[in-house]
């Protein structure tokens, strides 16, 4: 299974003085088991292209396959693709409405026709895959737990719908260190135990590097750079041309080596830096 983008643009208000050109020209594949992160200023087109995804936006011209289907097809074809296509948007907390938080994760399981037993099954898995309390979820408001709470349950709702792709812009914005990090690592479990293909909008480079193995940047709506993180933060120099940056310990290493030191800099994760400098300095000693 994967989705497939030929040719695609987007373009807001055609035709009028406010037309903006969101999207231009964009090819690419996203296959199973993938984990990708996009980046991007602001303005970049980050969030028109994941909206392209499950077909909440189509394009203005070219076509997006889902598993073959066209997201230009209307009817079971589109329910299918929303289906496979999970989305969850930047501040998804905004969109809980239900009484309980069970309630809320049982929504969209409910219209695809489960069992009231299968959606059970699959609201007990969707908490679990966020540690949130099943039992607690059946019982307490959404809008009476802390914001993190609330954003695993809203992340919990698109998961029990049991998508092949779950595409999260921004998850962690505006959640405290402690909470983007356990969100972080739900995420994580999710990509590596249940094979699930995760695409990630994310600011933070840090993020980016730490957990995906794949990055798309995109400028102007188009794609910039498509490739291993390693590839794509060795391209310091056009990121910053374009106001991105690399990781921090990235940019550390980089400012070592061009005061001479003999370190590499490809480095992406602060546990990587910390064993680099312990060899370098093992290594000064000798």
């Amino acid at each position: 299974m994967e989705i497939e983008l030929q040719d695609v643009s987007h373009i807001y208000n055609e035709g009028n003085a406010f037309e903006k050109v969101a999207l231009k020209n964009i090819n690419l594949t996203i296959g199973e088991n993938e984990f990708i992160g996009i980046i991007g200023h602001t303005g970049s087109g980050k969030s028109t292209l994941v909206q392209h995804l499950n077909a909440l936006n189509l394009p203005t011209s070219g076509d997006i396959f889902v598993d073959g289907i066209n997201t230009k097809e209307d009817g079971q074809n589109k329910r299918n693709i929303r289906k496979n296509v999970g989305l969850v948007f930047q501040y998804p907390e905004y969109q809980l409405f239900e009484e309980t938080i069970y309630k809320d994760i049982a929504f969209g399981p409910g219209n695809l026709g489960c069992s009231e037993e299968e959606i059970e099954e699959r609201v007990k898995w969707a908490c679990k895959m966020v540690d949130l309390d099943f039992e607690r979820a059946k019982e307490v408001s959404p809008f009476d737990v802390s914001g993190g709470q609330k954003r695993r349950a809203a992340i919990a709702g698109v998961l029990a719908m049991k998508p092949k792709f779950l595409v999260l812009d921004e998850p962690t914005a505006g959640l405290d260190p402690k909470g983007r990090d356990d969100i972080l690592e739900n995420i994580n479990n999710l990509y590596k135990e249940e094979n699930m293909t995760i695409i990630l909008v994310s600011h933070s480079m840090e993020e980016i590097a730490r957990l995906v193995n794949r990055i798309i940047v995109l400028e102007h709506g188009e794609i910039l750079m498509d490739g291993k993180p390693k590839e794509v933060f060795a391209r310091h120099r056009e990121l910053r041309e374009v106001g991105l940056n690399v990781p921090q310990i990235t940019q550390l290493m980089i400012m070592l080596k061009e005061r001479g030191m003999d370190v590499p800099t490809d480095v992406l994760t602060v546990d990587e830096g910390e064993r680099v400098l312990k060899e370098f300095l093992r290594r000064s000693k000798c």
